[in-house]
């Protein structure tokens, strides 16, 4: 099929985890009963966003992919309304704790997993504490409606995750994600900063990016967030086509052809003309591809 309906989602989050999965399963039926057949729900939904604070209790939320409430939910949600769904949830592997993303096909099973790989550290948003960075790579699934790519929350400010995933054939890239106000400065207003570089990352690589935040004022033990929505999805030239208010749960959805949307890619120019031979700076810290030897 040429066409792909897609859907961004955003809601609010309590600590009954079982609430928060039945309101996602509401936005996710409400969406495919829009047409959508790829889904997003935002980042670790089954809770607030305990990252606030830094307290080794919230790490007992963890636990492997498999015996995870939500994913087993919504591989059966995703089997019966056959729609691909993204879940993000709290994974632990062993000693190893993750924030992961589990591929759902519209079979309902789980095509892989992909561990966030950039783990932010800042007021509020305490990730390095609960996280081991992710090891995964960058996969893209070849799902029954399509090529989809997907990162988390952090990750949607590096470029080389969205070019990798474009690299890779992705269709379209989904960005889970939890952002909001910043604890240590309440001047600071990130969000259409925030917008404009997944945007961004859609133009230079000619995909489509949806984009699903949560919303409400979340209060922890030493910093409140207030979590500003504004989930989005953008054509191929990366304009938004729909938006989200920042307050009120929502369900975006739109339609891509993905026909049109290769052509584009290829006719552009973009991937024929890159200089990846050029590029050693990008796979160091500071920018020199040599050093002097140290003695």
């Amino acid at each position: 099929m040429s066409t792909l309906t897609v859907a961004a989602t955003q809601m609010a989050c309590s600590w009954d985890a079982d609430a928060n999965i039945a309101k996602g399963e509401r936005l996710v039926r409400q969406a495919a009963q829009q047409g959508a057949r790829l889904i997003l729900l935002q980042e670790l939904f089954e809770t607030p966003y305990f990252c606030k604070d830094v307290d080794y209790k919230f790490m007992e939320l963890a636990g492997p992919i498999s015996e995870n409430k939500a994913v087993r939910h919504f591989r059966t949600i995703a089997r019966e309304l056959e729609v691909v769904l993204p879940i993000s949830v709290y994974e632990r592997d062993n000693n190893a704790l993750y924030n992961s993303l589990a591929m759902i096909d519209t079979d309902g099973e789980v095509l892989g997993v992909y561990r966030k790989s950039h783990i932010p550290d800042g007021p509020g948003y305490h990730e390095k504490f609960y996280f081991n960075p992710g090891d995964t790579g960058f996969p893209v699934w070849e799902t029954q409606v399509g090529r989809v790519g997907a990162a988390v929350c952090w990750d949607q400010w590096f470029p080389e995750v969205a070019r990798i995933l474009a690299l890779k054939g992705a269709e379209v890239i989904c960005y889970p994600t939890a952002i909001g106000s910043e604890p240590q400065d309440p001047t600071l207003q990130s969000k259409n900063h925030w917008q404009r570089t997944m945007q961004g990352h859609a133009a230079a690589n000619l995909t489509p990016v949806v984009a699903s935040n949560r919303i409400g004022f979340e209060k922890g033990d030493k910093a409140d967030i207030t979590f500003y929505g504004s989930s989005f999805i953008t054509d191929v030239s990366g304009a938004k086509v729909v938006e989200a208010n920042e307050t009120d749960e929502a369900v975006l959805v739109t339609t891509l052809d993905r026909e049109a949307n290769a052509r584009t890619r290829l006719n552009w120019g973009v991937f024929r003309d890159r200089r990846p031979d050029l590029y050693r700076e990008l796979l160091t810290l500071d920018g020199k591809h040599t050093h002097a030897s140290r003695t």
